[in-house]
């Protein structure tokens, strides 16, 4: 919604290290091992056309299968190797050069370090996996909501805790709890934020 009232593209770089994740999966590699995916990347992202309305390939939106709670859990183990992370960031430096409205979980802190609109967007753990069950059972997937509470625990945790380009909130970003926002509240928001710094002129009209 941010992404359209600006008129930019959005690019969710969580969906990136879903995509390296499920290919090297796909092509036998070690998931738990650095080199093994290293030895299989080059060739997953040949094949790849990241647009803002997902990730591609021969033509076909990927960005479904890819959200998939098995995936997500593989991709939590990737996004953690340090080379792996290297090798993605350049595509994603590289794509934002042109405008965008970038999603990650390092963004304010490793990719655009010097963005000049920051937000760190969160909420209660509780609401987040009732919006992820939501998400999913629109997608036609079975999952109990606990589980899918001790699986963003659980990357929370590991993302947090990881040695290279930890989650955690820039210096600089602006938080915003959005537990009991509505999601035009949360838009509203961050574009008032960007008006008053004169990043962005926008009517709420064009929603």
């Amino acid at each position: 919604m941010l992404a359209a009232r600006l008129n930019l593209p959005v690019l969710d770089t969580g969906l990136l290290y879903r995509y390296a994740a499920y290919c090297a999966e796909q092509q036998g590699a070690d998931i738990t091992s650095e080199t093994s995916v290293l030895e299989v990347l080059d060739t997953c992202l040949k094949d790849m056309e990241w647009r803002g309305c997902g990730i591609f390939v021969a033509g076909e939106n990927w960005s479904d299968r890819l959200r998939d709670e098995k995936v997500g859990a593989s991709a939590s183990m990737v996004a953690a190797m340090p080379q792996v992370r290297t090798h993605l960031l350049k595509i994603q430096k590289q794509l934002a050069d042109h405008g965008c409205v970038m999603d990650g979980r390092d963004i304010g802190t490793v990719v655009l370090p010097d963005a000049k609109a920051k937000f760190f967007l969160t909420a209660s753990l509780r609401e987040r996996a009732r919006r992820r069950w939501l998400q999913l059972q629109a997608l036609g997937t079975e999952v109990s909501l606990d589980d899918i509470l001790t699986d963003i625990r659980m990357r929370d945790t590991q993302d947090a805790e990881r040695t290279h380009s930890p989650l955690k909130q820039a210096e600089d970003a602006v938080r915003i709890d959005s537990t009991t926002m509505r999601i035009d509240e949360v838009v509203d928001r961050m574009l008032a934020i960007m008006e008053r710094r004169r990043l962005a002129r926008c009517s709420k009209d064009t929603r």
